[in-house]
C-alpha cells in the first residue's frame, strides 16, 4: 500500500500581512479534503511589523514544528523572509517570495518570484498581499512548477474555504477571491 503523502510548508512574513490568515485557510483545506493537520506559529515581539513564521504540516506526524532542512516548502511575504526563514527548506524544496529581486540560498532549492506588494497596489487592495502570493503557490504547483508532487490543494479548493469562512462578508469575501484569482494568474519566474 503506498504512504500517504505528506507537506511541511513554512510561511512567513511580519505582524500584519495575514501570515496566520492564509495557514488556516491552507489547514481548513486539507482538513475539507480528509486529511490530517498540524499548525504552529510563532510571533515576534511586535503586534504589527514583528517577525510570524507559521508551520503546517499535512499528513502522519507527530508534532507540529518543522525541523530546520525539512521544510518542502516556503512562502515568503517579504523578501527577507527567505535570508530568515529559508534554512527550514530542505535540499530540492520550493519557496515563493514576494519580491522582486532575485534571492539566492544554499542548496538546491527552487525559488519563484512574484511582487505582490505591485499587483496588490494594481487590484488597490494593499492588505491583499498574503491571498496573492497563496493563489500564486498554490497556481505555480497546479503547473508543476514544485515538481511532480505539487501540493494537496488547488486555488479552488482554497476559494471554497474562503466561500465558507467569509459568508458573511461579501465585500471582504469578494476582494479576497479577486487577490487569490489574481496571485493564481500570475506567471512564476524562477
Amino acid at each position: 500500500m503506498k504512504a500517504a503523502p505528506t507537506y511541511q510548508i513554512v510561511i512567513s512574513g511580519v505582524g500584519g500581512q495575514g501570515v496566520l490568515f492564509i495557514t488556516r485557510l491552507l489547514a481548513e483545506a486539507a482538513i475539507l479534503k480528509g486529511l490530517p493537520v498540524f499548525t504552529s506559529e510563532t510571533h515576534g515581539m511586535a503586534q504589527r511589523g514583528g517577525t510570524v513564521i507559521s508551520h503546517l504540516k499535512i499528513g502522519d506526524f507527530a508534532s507540529p514544528l518543522i525541523s530546520p532542512g525539512k521544510a518542502d516548502g516556503l512562502i515568503a511575504l517579504k523578501a527577507e523572509s527567505l535570508d530568515q526563514h529559508g534554512g527550514y527548506l530542505k535540499s530540492g524544496g520550493w519557496a515563493v517570495i514576494n519580491g522582486h529581486a532575485p534571492l539566492a540560498i544554499k542548496g538546491t532549492t527552487s525559488l519563484y518570484y512574484l511582487d505582490a506588494d505591485q499587483q496588490a497596489r494594481e487590484i488597490d487592495d494593499p492588505r491583499s498581499v498574503n491571498l496573492i502570493m497563496l493563489g500564486f503557490a498554490l497556481a505555480s504547483a497546479r503547473r508543476g512548477a514544485f515538481g511532480h508532487d505539487g501540493l494537496y490543494c488547488s486555488p479552488h479548493d482554497v476559494e471554497a474555504v474562503l466561500e465558507i469562512r467569509l459568508k458573511r462578508k461579501n465585500h471582504r469575501q469578494k476582494s479576497s477571491l479577486r487577490a487569490l484569482k489574481a496571485g493564481a494568474e500570475s506567471v512564476p519566474t524562477a
